[in-house]
């Protein structure tokens, strides 16, 4: 087995990438920026490209070359997820910049979408993991876009099953709230824009979120189960 972890430099997909090779297996990390300090710990498991992933045009030309089928050669399973995303742009429509908007397409629907088409062409089988959230299944103000962005990724999760492809599964998979860098961004963005903001707050003072560490355990057991994919969008916190 070797995996692909996008967004692997810093939170969940830090975490992600870490427990993977802690289990003893190769994984490929796609980010702007690299891992020094992860690579150094697992050099013979770790392997990362530089891909600006809100370059839609960038990653399509990154994916029709050999790079993809080079890394999972040999191997008889292959394990995607789709971990990188943003919640900017944060506030009500006309607020929203529109490049940023794009951005944020690009990156949480685009990256994702292309990414597990591309998988899905390997020989074996494929396991998908959408990193989706909450916020695909209950609307927040502010966040139309994010909202949005992560309830495509549980609709595509949806329709990819109902294609029931011969030894390929997929789960658009929310991790409950992660103390993460994004995290700290919504904490302190402005509550003119995101009503909803001292709730976060209010988790974070109260001690209520969960480790990246913990939640990548998690996360990882779950896609290595028997069980994964048996529902196309599950939370991390009901299994």
């Amino acid at each position: 087995m070797k995996a692909i972890v996008s967004g692997h430099t810093k939170g969940l997909g830090a975490a992600l990438a870490e427990e993977l090779a802690r289990r003893g297996i190769a994984v490929l990390g796609l980010a702007r920026g690299g891992a020094p300090a992860l690579a150094a710990r697992y050099p013979a498991l770790i392997d990362e490209v530089a891909l600006d992933l809100a370059d839609n045009a960038a990653l399509a030309r990154w994916l029709e070359g050999p790079a993809l089928t080079d890394f999972f050669r040999g191997s008889r399973v292959a394990l995607l997820f789709n971990n990188a995303g943003t919640v900017q742009p944060i506030g009500a429509l006309p607020h929203q910049d529109v490049a940023a908007v794009g951005q944020a397409i690009a990156l949480n629907v685009g990256a994702p979408l292309m990414l597990a088409a591309a998988l899905a062409r390997l020989a074996g089988e494929r396991r998908i993991v959408h990193v989706s959230s909450g916020a695909g299944r209950a609307a927040y103000a502010g966040w139309s876009v994010y909202c949005a962005t992560k309830a495509a990724l549980d609709q595509h999760a949806r329709a990819v099953a109902l294609d029931a492809q011969p030894g390929l599964r997929i789960c658009s998979l929310a991790p409950g709230v992660v103390d993460t860098p994004m995290q700290a961004e919504i904490r302190h963005s402005s509550s003119d824009l995101f009503p909803a903001r001292q709730r976060f707050i209010d988790l974070q003072r109260d001690g209520e979120l969960t480790a990246p560490a913990q939640c990548a355990v998690h996360l990882v057991d779950y896609a290595l189960s028997e069980r994964f994919g048996a529902n196309p969008v599950e939370d991390v916190r009901s299994l």
